[in-house]
C-alpha cells in the first residue's frame, strides 16, 4: 500500500492525539496553550489533507477510510478531556450528544455500505461547517485561559451541537431516501 502525503497528514492526526492528551495533563501553566496549539495544528491537517488529495488527485480508498476515523479519534478524545476538566453538566451534555451522533453516523455509513457497496453518504456542507465550529470550540476549551473565553467556547460548543443535530438529520434523510431507491 502506497502512503502519499495526504494520507501521512491524516495519520499524523492519530499520532499526535496521545501527545495533546499528555500535554493536557502536565502540571505547567503553559500546558493548556500548548495542548490547544497541538490540537489546532492537527485540526488544520484535516482541511489540508483533503485539499491536497483532491488537488494532486491522490484520493485513495485507505485515505477515504482513515480521514473520518482520525477526525473522530481526535475530536472524541478532546471532548472527553474538556468534559472531565470542567466536570459540569453543561459541558458533558453537548459532549455526549456529539459523540452519540458520531457513533450513529458511523454505524449508518457501515450499514448502508453493507446493503449496497456503491451507496455512500457524501459529507454535507452543514457537516463541514459543524466540524470547523466544533474544532474551534475544542481549541478554545482546551486552552481555557479566562472565564470569558471559556464562555465563548461553551457557546460555540452549543452551536456545534445544534449543527450536529442538523447534519445528523440530513444524513438520516439521505439514507432513508436512498434506501427506498435501492428497494
Amino acid at each position: 500500500m502506497y502512503l502519499n502525503i495526504p494520507t501521512w497528514l491524516t495519520l499524523s492526526r492519530i499520532i499526535v492525539t496521545p501527545f495533546f492528551v499528555l500535554v493536557f495533563y502536565l502540571p505547567f501553566h503553559w500546558c493548556p496553550l500548548v495542548c490547544s496549539l497541538i490540537f489546532f495544528t492537527a485540526a488544520i491537517t484535516d482541511w489540508f489533507d483533503g485539499f491536497l488529495a483532491r488537488r494532486w488527485r491522490q484520493i485513495t480508498n485507505f485515505g477515504t477510510f482513515l480521514d473520518p476515523v482520525a477526525d473522530k479519534i481526535m475530536v472524541v478524545i478532546a471532548l472527553i478531556l474538556i468534559a472531565e476538566y470542567f466536570h459540569v453538566w453543561w459541558i458533558t451534555l453537548p459532549t455526549v450528544v456529539i459523540v452519540i451522533r458520531e457513533i450513529i453516523i458511523s454505524a449508518l455509513r457501515g450499514w448502508l455500505a453493507e446493503l449496497n457497496s456503491c451507496f455512500r453518504i457524501s459529507v454535507s456542507c452543514i457537516a463541514k461547517v459543524k466540524t470547523v465550529i466544533l474544532m474551534l470550540a475544542l481549541i478554545v476549551l482546551l486552552w481555557h485561559p479566562h472565564v470569558w473565553i471559556v464562555n465563548i467556547g461553551v457557546i460555540i460548543l452549543y452551536l456545534a451541537m445544534l449543527l450536529t443535530f442538523w447534519s445528523m438529520f440530513q444524513y438520516l434523510n439521505a439514507a432513508c431516501f436512498n434506501l427506498f431507491k435501492i428497494r
